[in-house]
């Protein structure tokens, strides 16, 4: 491990000099699974995971995690039913394979031991069955990601500095496999983890040290260890919450909740990450309070968005394929307050923004020459949404 490494693996068995014990696993290829209602082949299923409860930050009126449906002819949204009934579920995933749906239940010090992480099937009917609920091993889990096997689950814990990675059994429950800890764990805020196509890397953004660290990732061993490179330090003040890679896997972004700002890399072979640019996410003449929030390319490739809780907007930028670079196309307003995910509907026609605070998802079109939004007109009342997850 390098001296300038400022993250140590911990591991649930001993081991000596910080060396990583393997595990050997065999790669699952995903399968389809449709995501559309059966014998109403127009409906597209999406979970909405919700606050159910009062934080420090929220008002939580939900009740757990809602299916609802998009007709990708119109974009209109319908309310379904209440699919699952857990606290906090602030952020899910649907697996690949379309056969389980992860969600953190965002718990702090003061509601149990640690965070949680429930796994279920989904049905054909696109009901969920729980299949397991494992510690996250800190506090307010907010993000999961999925390795492109389908094999591993990653875990982001706000609070505690840990990132948990975990090995699916054939049913879609967990087994754990890592606990990374970073130093200095009480400011740091590990808020997302985002996987490279290739399975070879992962990144974690780390809102409270301003960096972006850098692991390698062996799938076929379950090994995980830092970077050549570890981390690269953005700005002081910055707060990446969020990081995306694009389709060629050249070029990545971070949103940055606290100073409002992309920031865009060239990915190396090596995985390290160079530094290109810096784009505020919010116009220069705003002067409310703002805080980043989620950020999301669209599947064509050549459109990023983020959203901002405060000018409560979604951001539109154009990519320049060659150089990474991104160029403002323009701010459309949510119609409704602090807007947390968003979702673009699996076609590319259609993008949804959940606004926690006014208990609604409102939807947009997306012009697929231009990549700017237009609204619908589409408003669905959920209570305090914060993750959309189409079943892709």
């Amino acid at each position: 491990m390098l001296p300038e490494m400022n993250t140590k693996i911990k591991k649930s068995v001993p081991v000596l000099l910080g060396v990583i014990v393997l595990f050997s696993v065999s790669c699952k290829l995903p399968q389809e699974k449709s995501g559309t209602v059966p014998g109403k082949a127009s409906r597209e299923i999406a979970y909405i995971g919700t606050y159910t409860k009062k934080e420090g930050h929220v008002d939580g009126k939900g009740e757990g995690i809602y299916k609802i449906y998009q007709d990708p002819s119109n974009g209109k949204l319908k309310f379904g039913s209440l699919a699952a009934n857990i606290i906090n579920p602030s952020f899910i995933k649907v697996s690949a394979d379309k056969e389980n749906l992860y969600a953190v239940s965002e718990l702090g010090p003061g509601d149990a031991g640690s965070g949680f992480i429930h796994s279920y099937n989904i049905n054909k009917d696109n009901s969920l069955v729980e299949t397991g609920k494992l510690s996250t091993e800190g506090f307010a889990p907010c993000y999961i990601a999925e390795d492109p096997t389908g094999n591993f689950i990653f875990v982001a814990n706000y609070v505690g500095g840990v990132v948990m990675m975990y090995e699916k059994n054939p049913d879609g429950s967990l087994i754990k496999k890592e606990n990374i800890t970073f130093e200095d764990p009480e400011n740091s805020h590990p808020h997302s983890v985002t996987i490279s196509a290739n399975a070879r890397h992962f990144y974690v953004a780390d809102l409270g040290h301003d960096k972006i660290w850098i692991f390698d990732l062996n799938v076929e061993t379950a090994e995980v260890k830092p970077n050549n490179t570890p981390f690269i330090q953005l700005k002081e003040g910055a707060g990446p919450r969020h990081f995306s890679i694009d389709a060629s896997g050249n070029f990545a972004y971070s949103i940055n909740e606290l100073n409002s700002t992309i920031s865009s890399f060239k990915i190396e072979d090596t995985g390290a990450l160079v530094h290109l640019d810096d784009i505020s996410s919010i116009p220069e003449n705003f002067i409310g309070k703002n805080s980043a929030a989620d950020i999301n390319l669209h599947p064509a490739g050549n459109f990023l968005y983020v959203s901002n809780r405060g000018h409560n907007s979604i951001a539109a930028f154009n990519i320049n394929p060659e150089t990474g670079l991104i160029e403002l196309l323009g701010f459309t307003s949510t119609q409704g307050d602090i807007p947390r995910n968003f979702a673009i509907s699996k076609d590319g026609t259609y993008l949804y923004a959940a606004n926690q605070n006014s208990n609604n998802i409102t939807g947009f079109s997306i012009n697929p020459a231009t990549g700017k939004l237009e609204s619908t007109g589409v408003v669905l009342g959920v209570n305090t949404p914060v993750c959309i997850e189409f079943m892709r």
